[in-house]
């Protein structure tokens, strides 16, 4: 090695290795490529003692296969393999099945084995259908956190062994300092030199220590080009100082690493080899330049062979390529006259036998690392399932996650205040809702618009009209093409229309596709907030949402220079804030198919059994909701399926979705004293024995109020039946509290329910029961402490900055009647089929609106509520209650009286570790630290702070009856839940 690229080498290094937060996990290092160790291996030197001349020198070929084609072009390929016995294939199109039999077919026709390859840059989709897309180069270059990458090159390996394959021709490791460059681009890293090295490196490293060969493509360097090597051949202008210190440089870093291979391109460059010899071909470049004066001593191979970028006036390119120095050639258009060629040039002096049989030993060798040596078929068994397992979905779930990249921030991200916002989203470039909108509703309630790339200059100024409306618009781009002709296939209205909503509108806008394509955007960098996507497939748009309101971090930084107002390594950090984010049960160690089967069953044994007509569960763990799933129907009649927007009854789980949150803020306040007399707060008990109940004996169920009072009852006449003068089928002026749908009550009748609850007995000893009286007060003595209406209040404080907007009383009034779930058919006070209207008839006399029932929502507004709960009182960037009251209204307070409940919260029965799971409640596993609620038309929510975990079971079990007890006696909630902590033992 000349002196100077030992100083250069050198460099390289204490560059490199003086990067910071790129090195959290990174690939052993060999300093040699492993396969070298085996070149005298026995297994070696017995296929090289067994082959003829021809066979030899087929080894250095290898062809290309396409599985999509019929059987014709198979058994094509088969009569090749047996006659000419070529050293690999190039497997192209295909799918994974279809692909994995061809290449054991073609093995068992090879009598020594193939070298199966394939180009693999974002895994096997790249070739392969129907599998696991991992993100883009360009994607890869904005994350700062290594761990995922060399994962990433794991996962490749893996699923590439399980297809047959053994060599990856990837990653690109050229620097793009070319915006424009037709071929690469988006492929690489970037145009950060050190960026691109240890990138390449992450991902190679990785690859090759699972057992897949990695080959670093295109040597010496094909990012500065403005024509594609397809199609002609391109040419690098560059002094040769310069590509020693940009273009080869991560090739030479890659070589002192270890890497097994690298791929020529097909490039003119002067400065390397004036003669414009295709550097694949030149004996300057690939023996001279990367062999000699960079040392590497490695596996080279060419790129493609049919590139018009290469071919030869002789058609003889893959001579020429061996005579450069590489050891292999693929993608051999003509195997026969490519064999005919070298065995000429032999004869002729061109090339030696000892080069041909050093290249040849030097191929077997890497199939001897490669295992195939033991080569066993691949199986196809399951493998398209295999090949897309969930936890390689994770891994591309982090990538993308870590790779959001943050480039304008004026306060606005994460999205907040929720309840000061009224939000539109735009999609830009589709003329569909967009699984980003789709995403956005879980966190808020949003408006959907949508405006595609050739919209009409009336439909943009309609929708420019209606944004008006909002104080916040989401924006998303997209169709946005990967190459750069034709401002990378963006619209004129495109452009346009987003700059348009930025001058009137205060806009996030979220780009989702080429970062070089952002700068035929005017004014985006004037956007109030601006994320940087790279890629827009349904996994990137759900992320980029969620990200958006602030369920992770985002850290990525510009891979490239966009222009003067986007520049290298531009980026801003955005913090988390505690809000809800949608996973799958992987990222949280558990095993989908384990947890969906179980619960899967469960449900379906409720739904068999007619426990209820159709259900819902929600599992969350550590703020990461990783099940949500529906069964069933509204009805038995099963016209209607149960969907994550439906609107349940939430009976009981009003206590602690309505006047808790109120309450636990008030008591931070200062407002209520948990140790005060009751009558401090409802005057109305003032004079009566309950004047000085303890406020914390009511809110924990042991202050000897009674259960419940049947309050209509009062109101029947001496018939029994419902009384004219407290209730009435139609509205009038004192008939307006409405019960029911056809059913209206005076208003009168509300001040004899309070005086009942006044002069009820008390029972007789301070002791557990659980009673529904003070729950029908709180709403009024909130209203009264606060000054604030109930529902007002609840709704500003709470239920608006979390962004459960369908939390609320009276959902009839808000919701078509078709999205919320029916409960009972009444036939016995109201005669109907309640839908909308609160079953309980405490909630229902007192107009829907009460402590102990009458809210409805959806599961995944709930789960937020309970979120907040879990976390202490803060979600979403906002803290709603203290920590100190979360742990005082959570904890036991009468454990000596036998007593579970915390303050309005349930908790687990005492000692209920110790139960079987048939008489436990909640789960036998769930934490002394636990605490929830039940409803009584079958919700259930459950928060567990010690494991994290969050159970939301939704149904409404009382259809068509109350009398219905089939869920109780099959205890489907508690084994579901059960079966969460089950899923978390290793």
């Amino acid at each position: 090695m000349h002196l100077h690229f030992k100083f250069i080498s050198a460099l390289c290094i204490l560059l490199l290795g003086t990067v910071s937060g790129l090195n959290s996990m990174e690939p052993p290092v060999s300093r040699e490529p492993p396969f070298l160790l085996l070149l005298n291996d026995q297994w070696v030197n017995m296929q090289m003692e067994g082959m003829s001349l021809d066979e030899k020198i087929a080894q250095l070929m290898m062809v290309a296969v396409f599985p999509r084609q019929n059987e014709a072009s198979k058994n094509s390929v088969i009569e090749e393999i047996e006659k000419y016995k070529p050293g690999g294939i190039l497997v192209m199109q295909g799918t994974p099945v279809k692909t994995a039999r061809w290449i054991n077919e073609f093995q068992e026709k090879s009598v020594v084995p193939l070298l199966v390859a394939i180009d693999g840059e974002w895994g096997l989709s790249m070739r392969i259908d129907s599998t696991m897309r991992y993100p883009y180069a360009q994607t890869i270059g904005a994350i700062q956190d290594s761990t995922y990458i060399c994962q990433m090159g794991r996962d490749i390996a893996l699923q590439m062994k399980q297809m047959g394959i053994h060599v990856n021709f990837a990653p690109v490791a050229d620097v793009n300092t070319n915006s424009q460059n037709p071929v690469i681009n988006f492929r690489s890293f970037g145009e950060d030199k050190i960026n691109v090295s240890k990138k390449a490196w992450y991902l190679s490293g990785c690859m090759q220590h699972a057992g897949v060969v990695p080959v670093a493509k295109h040597f010496p360097g094909h990012g500065d080009t403005e024509t594609d090597s397809h199609k002609e051949l391109p040419v690098i202008l560059h002094p040769k100082e310069r590509i020693d210190v940009v273009e080869s440089f991560p090739f030479r870093y890659l070589a002192d690493q270890g890497i097994s291979g690298i791929m020529s391109a097909h490039l003119d460059v002067p400065a390397l080899d004036p003669s414009g010899t295709p550097s694949s071909l030149s004996k300057k470049i690939i023996d001279g330049y990367l062999r000699e004066e960079i040392g590497y001593n490695g596996f080279v191979v060419t790129d493609a062979l049919n590139m018009k970028g290469v071919r030869t006036n002789k058609g003889n390119a893959e001579l020429e390529a061996l005579k450069a120095g590489n050891d292999m050639v693929e993608f051999v258009p003509d195997l026969q006259n490519a064999i005919v060629s070298v065995k000429q040039a032999l004869l002729s002096g061109e090339i030696t036998l000892g080069e041909i049989e050093s290249k040849c030993r030097r191929v077997l060798a890497l199939k001897r690392w490669a295992g195939l040596h033991l080569y066993k078929p691949a199986d196809t068994k399951n493998l398209t399932n295999r090949l897309n397992s969930p936890y390689y979905e994770v891994t591309a779930r982090k990538l993308i996650k870590s790779s959001f990249t943050v480039l304008a921030n004026q306060n606005v991200l994460p999205v907040q205040d929720l309840a000061n916002l009224k939000i539109a989203s735009v999609m830009i470039g589709d003329d569909r809702i967009s699984p980003f909108q789709k995403m956005l509703d879980k966190y808020a309630r949003v408006d959907h618009f949508v405006l595609g790339k050739e919209a009409s200059a009336r439909e943009m100024a309609h929708l420019r009209k209606t944004l008006d409306n909002y104080n916040l618009v989401i924006a998303g781009v997209v169709g946005i093409n990967l190459y750069p002709s034709g401002k990378y296939g963006t619209t004129e209205m495109q452009r346009n229309t987003l700059a348009d909503f930025i001058r009137d509108n205060n806009v996030v806008t979220v780009f989702f596709g080429n970062a070089y394509a952002m700068k035929h955007f005017e004014n985006i960098h004037r956007a109030k907030g601006l994320i940087l996507a790279y890629q827009n497939t349904p996994l990137v748009q759900e992320l980029a949402a969620q990200l958006l309101f602030g369920a992770f971090d985002a850290s990525g930084k510009l891979p490239v220079t966009i222009d003067k107002r986007f520049n290298l390594s531009d980026g801003l950090p955005l913090k988390k804030n505690g809000t809800l984010s949608y996973t799958i049960p992987e990222e949280v160690g558990i095993n989908s198919v384990w947890l969906s089967r179980r619960i899967d069953s469960l449900a379906n044994l409720g739904i068999g059994n007619k426990a209820y007509p159709g259900c819902q569960v929600l599992i969350a763990k550590d703020g990461n909701v990783v099940f949500h799933k529906c069964y069933g129907y509204h009805t038995y009649d099963n016209e209607q399926e149960v969907t994550q927007e439906n609107i349940y009854d939430l009976a009981s789980l009003t206590k602690v979705t309505g006047p808790l949150p109120a309450l636990m803020k008030l008591v931070d306040e200062g407002t209520v004293d948990l140790d005060a007399p009751f009558g401090n707060y409802w005057p109305a008990f003032k004079g009566t024995e309950k004047e000085k109940l303890p406020v914390r004996d009511v809110f924990a169920h042991q202050a000897r109020l009674p259960a419940w009072i049947p309050f209509w009852r009062m109101a029947l006449d001496d018939e029994g039946k419902l009384s004219h003068e407290v209730f009435s089928s139609h509205p009038t002026e004192h008939f307006n509290v409405r019960v029911s749908n056809h059913l209206y009550m005076n208003e009168n009748f509300k001040q004899a329910i309070l005086d009942t609850i006044r002069n009820a007995e008390l029972l007789p000893r301070r002791r557990y029961v659980y009673s529904d009286l003070s729950f029908h007060l709180y709403p009024e003595i909130i209203s009264t402490l606060t000054g604030t209406p109930y529902e007002k209040y609840i709704k500003s404080n709470f239920y608006r900055p979390l962004g459960a907007s369908s939390i609320t009383y009276k959902p009839y009034l808000h919701f078509p009647l078709g999205k919320i779930i029916p409960t009972e058919t009444d036939d016995f006070f109201r005669n109907e089929k309640l839908r909308g209207f609160v079953h309980d008839e405490g909630a229902a006399v007192l107009g829907g609106v009460s402590g102990n029932a009458g809210l409805f929502g959806t599961t995944n507004d709930l789960a937020k509520v309970f979120q907040m709960y879990l976390q202490k009182g803060y979600y979403g960037g906002k803290r709603f209650i203290s920590e100190e009251t979360i742990n005082e209204f959570t904890r036991i307070q009468f454990p000596e009286n036998k007593n579970r409940r915390g303050l309005v919260f349930d908790k687990p029965l005492i000692d209920n570790s110790k139960n079987s799971l048939k008489d436990a409640y909640p789960a036998v596993s769930a934490s002394k630290n636990s605490f929830g609620h039940t409803g009584y038309t079958g919700t259930m929510a459950w928060a567990d702070p010690d494991s994290g975990i969050l159970f939301i079971f939704m149904s409404n079990r009382v259809y068509p009856t109350r009398e219905n007890s089939t869920l109780y006696n099959l205890n489907i909630r508690t084994a579901m839940h059960q079966i969460i902590y089950d899923s978390l033992t290793p």
